[in-house]
């Protein structure tokens, strides 16, 4: 009796801990939740997202939380194996309270651990993810896959990889793009610019390769995967950019700005340059009234490419001061900051400075300076740093990983540190050899991006640490990832010249507009245009009539991009040039408060379609509108959600900042009513709706 009791007791003991043993944890907030998992057999997983604000809950098909590819070395072929976090048994809880989560996980046979995190903040609308990964022995994770998730609805809405050497307008990496939720009004991605997210059989990688090595007992921290919910899948893009806006390393602001480069090319020096801050300042701002702008740029042609800069990258030639002193009392005299261009790969004027450097043992590729060299990206990085200091507030950086025709990569990184691939044969190729558009150099290329992209982050959160309001533009060579915003302020647009292109102003407009319609219409690049550098306005000639210069400039301001830079030649403007651009400038500020949500509306310009831009915000909005056809269009436009319209005002009021829009000028519009509007051949007109 006595050994039947012991065994009851043990047995009611048992059932006691089994019923105690948690193995369900959630982490939420008002908007979002996210639970997971403990199996019997030890697996961690996501059971469920729940998307509070639309009521949908997403269940992943499978129990794979997390992948991880790991290898001898990406130099050794067959040495790869990919492990995924049914590899892995749960070991312990590290952390569980209202806004975290932690989980230890091993892998005895691999001898790794992976410490998986979970964040969500009290007011988001998305949830974080991020992986700690240790190994008892040397390893090289080729590529981390933060989240792996099987779901019926995701989706990948840009899908191009145009990882190119060569080609002129052929730049398109696909690196740092989100996937979406059909359904479920939910976005997926790497808080990381290089990383690479795609689907495949309707399961979902957020992920990026890395091919480095970590050390015996090393622990390498992943970047941040994120997990955001929305209203409704039609706009989830909408709630994309908010989340972006939200993220982004500084506000967005209006950086209404004069660059030297179209007023005097290389042949800048202070005097030039001083003339024209001086001209500029009293055309617009005291003549007009228009607000100091915020920064005058020394365009390329200030650098000393003769000097050694063997201790120090970018140094002064002499046309300038060597520490721009009077550079820096003149633009203060605008009430302005000073800016200069600088090329971080060595590129256009900077490319004798490349050789000098390849003589010395620095880490050259073909022409250009390699992103991932330790010895001149420290001195890059100084640099910048120091000019930062000295109060530089704006810089251009111009050739990143290349230009519009040609990009380089690093193809023998075994000298520094960085992933190499000689088994894809790449001896005697060059950093830019054509060969090298094959995608089967894919991977290749993208170690190399991803480990430029890590290095330069590395530098702009130092620079902004010395100076917070400073302004980041990553020009030729960039790509368009959203996630570049965690560390600069804009980026270039990519495959469009500096000029565009045409012998007419709607020449010009369809020549940059057919690429804005190419890039964001056709392409479904996931980048918000009002963070877009895109090379205008223009202005370098007078004689044009003031009415088709100013159809010209708003058309152009309408695009809704935060970032206006004036390429004008100061001293060819007539005063009526001055009025309409002061104009436009007042307006641009006025409007600025809807260019947070600028879109695209309307057909492709190439074929002589009516389109324009849209941005609104709770209190109205502005539609532009341009007909770049050879005859008069009719063109009707809803004022809903899908045109951009927010919860708000139910009626607006109609103004033009043209006088050629007089028949819509106090007329009222309700919330989802028709805008019918007839345009004449070549016409542009702006609304504004308040």
């Amino acid at each position: 009796m006595k050994s039947i009791s012991k065994l009851f007791t043990l047995i009611i003991l048992l059932i006691a801990v089994s019923c105690t043993t948690k193995n369900e944890f959630t982490l939420e907030n008002d908007s979002v939740a996210r639970i997971l998992n403990i199996s019997n057999d030890g697996q961690l997983f996501t059971s469920e997202v729940f998307n509070k604000i639309a009521g949908q809950r997403l269940i992943p098909k499978d129990k794979e939380e997390f992948r991880l590819r790991i290898s001898q070395g990406t130099h050794i072929e067959g040495s790869d194996l990919v492990l995924t976090s049914e590899d892995f048994k749960f070991v312990k809880v590290l952390k569980e309270d209202s806004n975290s989560l932690g989980f230890l996980l091993k892998n005895k046979e691999h001898l790794l651990e992976v410490e998986v995190h979970y964040e969500v903040g009290k007011d988001d609308f998305y949830i974080h993810k991020y992986l700690n990964i240790k190994s008892t022995t040397p390893v090289t994770i080729e590529r981390i896959d933060v989240e792996s998730l099987s779901l019926v609805d995701i989706y990948q809405p840009y899908q191009i990889k145009q990882i190119t050497s060569q080609g002129v307008a052929e730049w398109r990496p696909g690196l740092g793009q989100p996937l979406y939720g059909s359904e479920s009004a939910t976005f997926f991605g790497m808080e990381f610019p290089a990383a690479d997210n795609y689907v495949e059989n309707k399961k979902g990688y957020c992920g990026y390769l890395w091919g480095k090595e970590i050390k015996a007992n090393e622990i390498y921290t992943s970047h941040k995967a994120v997990i955001g919910v929305g209203d409704n899948p039609e706009f989830i893009q909408e709630t994309f950019f908010s989340y972006i806006d939200r993220i982004r390393i500084r506000p967005l602001r209006l950086q209404v700005q004069y660059n030297s480069w179209f007023d005097f090319y290389s042949g800048v020096d202070k005097e030039k340059f001083n003339q024209s801050v001086s001209k500029v300042h009293q055309e617009l701002v005291n003549k007009r009234g228009v607000d100091p702008l915020k920064a005058y740029v020394i365009d390329d042609g200030w650098q000393d490419v003769s000097a050694d800069w063997s201790d120090k990258a970018w140094k002064v030639n002499s046309k300038f001061d060597a520490d721009f002193s009077t550079s820096f009392k003149n633009v203060e005299l605008a009430g302005s900051k000073l800016g200069l261009w600088l090329s971080p790969g060595c590129l256009f004027g900077a490319q004798p400075a490349a050789r000098n450097y390849r003589e010395q043992g620095f880490e050259t590729m073909g022409k250009w300076m390699s992103m991932a060299g330790p010895k001149y990206m420290q001195l890059l990085e100084d640099r910048m740093l120091e000019l930062t200091n000295k109060g530089v507030n704006y810089f251009k950086l111009d050739g990143i990983f290349g230009h519009l025709n040609t990009r380089e990569f690093e193809l023998h990184g075994d000298r520094y540190g960085i992933p190499y691939m000689p088994q894809l044969g790449t001896d005697g190729l060059s950093a830019s050899d054509p060969l090298l558009n094959d995608s089967k150099f894919d991977e290749l290329k993208t170690y190399y991006l991803v480990a430029g992209t890590e290095r330069l982050m590395e530098l702009f959160k130092k620079q902004h640490a010395v100076d917070p309001n400073v302004y980041v533009v990553i020009s030729n060579g960039a790509y368009l990832s959203p996630w570049w915003l965690m560390y600069i302020d804009a980026v270039w647009m990519i495959n469009a010249g500096d000029a565009a292109g045409g012998s007419n102003r709607t020449e010009e407009l369809v020549y940059r507009d057919g690429v804005y319609y190419d890039t964001w219409q056709k392409e479904n690049t996931q980048f918000p245009i009002n963070s877009v550098f895109n090379h205008e306005p223009k202005k370098v000639k007078s004689g044009e009539s003031p009415e088709e210069f100013s159809e010209y400039l708003w058309m152009n301001l309408s695009r809704g991009t935060g970032f206006v830079e004036l390429y004008i030649k100061t001293q060819e403007l007539s005063k009526s040039d001055w009025d309409v651009l002061a104009k436009g400038l007042n307006w641009a500020k006025s409007a600025f408060p809807y260019f947070k949500r600028s879109k695209m509306h309307g057909g492709n310009p190439k074929e002589s379609e009516v389109y324009g831009y849209t941005g609104w915000n709770e209190e109205g909005g502005y539609i532009s509108f341009h007909n770049p056809s050879e005859k008069p269009q009719t063109y009707i436009v809803k004022l809903d959600r899908r045109l951009g319209l927010m919860e708000g005002k139910n009626k607006y009021v109609v103004s033009s900042p043209l006088e050629n829009a007089t028949e819509f000028v106090q007329k009222e519009y309700l919330h989802g009513s028709e805008v019918e509007i007839l345009l004449k051949s070549g016409e542009v007109k702006i609304l504004d709706f308040r």
